[in-house]
């Protein structure tokens, strides 16, 4: 008479297949949840440029002008305008132009590419 002794355990198909699963969920959850990364950084670099616009209106109200060209975003940090001089999501620095091509002042992040134009993530922010 044999005895059939069970096992505890999973099987290693059992395995595979619960590995399986967890992937494409982890898939699914990436996919979806990239959209939601860029649209967030995309709105952050709208609100530092309306930040540093701000500051720009702040140090006419102090000094009389804003900053030239020459001067730049710094002249903000330097008249305390500014506590500190931030960078855009993509770690590159705002641009700023006295005067500028969409008004009195421009202030604009180039996006995730670093360059001039672009659409989708890699377009220009900026307060026009």
């Amino acid at each position: 008479m044999s005895r059939h002794v069970p096992r505890n355990g999973f099987t290693l198909v059992e395995l595979l297949l619960v590995m399986l699963i967890l992937g494409l969920l982890a898939t699914v959850a990436v996919i979806n949840l990239m959209p939601a990364r860029n649209h967030a950084l995309r709105e952050k670099a709208r609100t530092d440029v309306a930040v540093i616009e701000q500051a720009v209106e702040l140090r006419r109200l102090q000094a009389g002008s804003i900053p030239d060209a020459a001067q730049g975003l710094p002249s903000l940090v330097a008249a305390g305008a500014l506590k500190r001089l931030p960078t855009d999501p993509w770690g590159h620095g705002y641009r700023y132009a006295a005067p500028g091509q969409h008004g009195e002042f421009d202030i604009w992040s180039m996006g995730a590419d670093g360059r001039d134009g672009g659409d989708g993530d890699a377009a220009d922010i900026g307060n026009w």
